[in-house]
């Protein structure tokens, strides 16, 4: 049973410890004192110690060992021993039962209450462990993941009550009630269900499609589009019914798509969902785009930007005037690139103002506007009207026509920066699809700053299988990129030795496991950056070739999105074979 620390004997220990000088702990205590918190919370919080450290201080002191579960796998029926509500909110972890011992982890060393509640309702013996913050927050997703099964249960249990209530119903459907339907408490539960299976699993897109006999849904999971379930045909109407009142859409039009939103908040999340919903043959399509709220911490190193790029990207974004472009297909991460950038802009003393189709995430301080064409509100007009609300950095969502290409081009030559996406497979095909608009070289040589092109790969999870390649692979891959110019950059950012050969260089394999099914989690960017030099503004004003602009990019040291992918390959953040499937067209 954990006993208290006095405060005194927490000062000596942590002075005989020489983590934290008298100072420090001087400096905190008087802190302490003025906000009511403990000493080690302000040390952990000031960073004069690390967590772990303090923990592991406290473990010690107490006579307790000190457990770390980051990479636990915890038997759910253990784990539940512990109610989630009071695990989360008391920060305590059932991980280890023998015979009528509970092990549990904790993070207060002091809360004798919820010990004593758990003893009383478990009628087990306590063991208390201290642990780490990161071992409860990793742990507390374990109460998530095992859920999955249930759901899977609740959606059979309340499909088959809901058939047993509407069998009759299907061939009337349209005399039905459908508001009736959409509030019938098993199809709120099916789609509750699905919504929160699609956060749980990180799903960017939820499709739900009526078959002639069933309903599929898929989930869109690091880009790739995986069958979750399927459903009864009899459920269709209600899914869509219920899915159509989230979104105040019209329940009774099943001919016109529609569009729409909602949000769902939690404690664990806040996210908003875009609502596509299409009449097709078999009845109606709907397609959901998970929109996570709030992900803060977004920065140009975590999506995959280094070196030179990164050291443009930094240089130009805080330039007054200009443009900035990102290229690459849907779905390829153009939009987080520009609001990132948007994030780092995003100061008290500028006005940014945006113009998109559809605003995709909501940031604050930052004036963002939807188009809406069928009342005439388009790109082109919403950034005449930007243009009067004095924005210092705009962003507009597409450049889709000529008269959208040229209101942005004369925003950045009359003291704008602006930033925009477009729709091409490289960078330097950016600057020909501007020519095909109609756009003068000279504007284009005297507005654009750098071109981004992207696209999304899937990350490799922790544990992988490393290998080398053999003479054929080299001699495959020679024929893709230049390996001598790869050689180089690795070499420039100290990613190997000097004068490591390519044969001795070790790449990765994914490795399924119980915490990765296929081995990849997650999606990162390879990019290509391209600065407008005074060579390739010259090459514009000849009407020069994408294929002639990329040779001069590179011949001035810029890295094509193959060649930083396979850097971040030899790093072990991704595969050869996940790059070539990405960078193919």
């Amino acid at each position: 049973m954990p006993f208290r620390i006095e405060p005194q004997q927490l000062k000596a220990f942590l002075l005989d410890s020489e983590l934290v000088s008298k100072t420090d702990i001087e400096t905190a205590e008087s802190e302490a004192e003025k906000s009511g918190q403990r000493l080690g919370d302000v040390l952990i919080s000031k960073g004069i110690i690390k967590e772990d450290d303090f923990l592991r201080l406290q473990a010690y002191i107490l006579g307790v060992p000190f457990i770390n579960l980051e990479k636990e796998k915890i038997d759910p029926d253990t784990l539940r021993i512990i109610p989630e509500p009071i695990a989360r909110r008391h920060n305590i972890i059932a991980f280890k039962k023998t015979g009528k011992d509970l092990e549990v982890a904790m993070l207060d060393p002091d809360d004798f209450g919820t010990i004593d509640f758990i003893k009383k309702q478990s009628n087990l013996r306590i063991l208390p462990r201290l642990t780490n913050t990161a071992s409860i927050k990793q742990t507390l997703q374990q109460y998530q993941k095992s859920l999955e099964a249930e759901f899977g249960e609740i959606i059979k249990e309340k499909t088959t009550q809901f058939i047993t209530s509407s069998e009759k119903a299907e061939t009337k459907e349209e005399d039905q009630d459908l508001k009736k339907i959409a509030e019938d408490l098993p199809i709120v539960k099916i789609v509750d269900t699905l919504l929160r299976h699609a956060i749980l699993q990180k799903a960017s897109d939820i499709h739900i499609e009526p078959l002639e006999k069933e309903v599929i849904v898929r989930y869109r999971i690091d880009g790739i589009l995986r069958e979750a379930m399927v459903l009864p045909k009899t459920v269709a109407a209600g899914i869509v019914a219920r899915i159509k009142v989230l979104s105040n859409l019209k329940l009774d039009e099943h001919r016109l798509p529609q569009d729409g939103r909602f949000k769902a908040e939690s404690e664990e999340y806040k996210v908003s969902f875009r609502v596509s919903i299409l009449p097709i043959t078999e009845g109606e399509k709907v397609v959901i785009r998970l929109l996570p709220e709030g992900t803060k911490g977004f920065t140009l190193e975590k999506l995959g930007f280094h070196g030179k790029g990164l050291e443009i990207l930094h240089a130009n974004i805080k330039h007054p005037t200009g443009m900035i472009l990102a290229t690459g297909p849907t779905g390829s991460g153009k939009t987080t690139t520009l609001y990132t950038i948007m994030d780092i802009l995003n100061t008290p003393d500028v006005n940014i103002s945006t113009i998109e189709d559809p605003v995709e995430y909501r940031m604050p301080r930052i004036n963002q506007s939807q188009v809406k064409p069928d009342i005439g509100y388009t790109f082109a007009n919403g950034l005449r009207s930007l243009l009067r609300q004095d924005p210092d950095i705009i962003m507009v969502g597409e450049i889709r026509d000529t008269e959208t290409a040229s209101l942005a081009i004369n925003a950045a030559l009359t003291g704008h920066l602006v930033f925009s996406t477009l729709h091409t497979n490289s960078a330097a095909g950016a600057l020909p699809r501007l020519l095909d608009m109609h756009i003068e070289p000279f504007l284009i040589t005297s507005t654009v700053n750098v071109i981004i092109a992207q696209r999304l790969v899937r990350t490799l999870c922790k544990e992988k299988t490393s290998y080398t390649l053999s003479k054929d692979n080299l001699a495959a891959l020679e024929k893709e990129v230049d390996l001598d110019r790869i050689h180089a950059f690795l070499e420039e950012e100290n990613i190997i030795k000097k004068g490591t050969a390519w044969k001795d260089i070790p790449l990765y394999k994914p490795k399924e496991s119980s915490e990765c099914a296929d081995g990849y989690h997650g999606r990162i960017g390879i990019h290509e950056v391209l600065e407008m030099s005074a060579a390739i503004k010259q090459l514009i004003m000849q009407h020069a070739t994408a294929d002639q602009i990329e040779l001069q990019a590179k011949s001035e040291g810029m890295m094509t999105m193959l060649e930083d992918g396979i850097i971040k390959a030899v790093q072990g953040i991704t595969t050869i074979e996940e790059l070539l499937r990405v960078t193919r067209e």
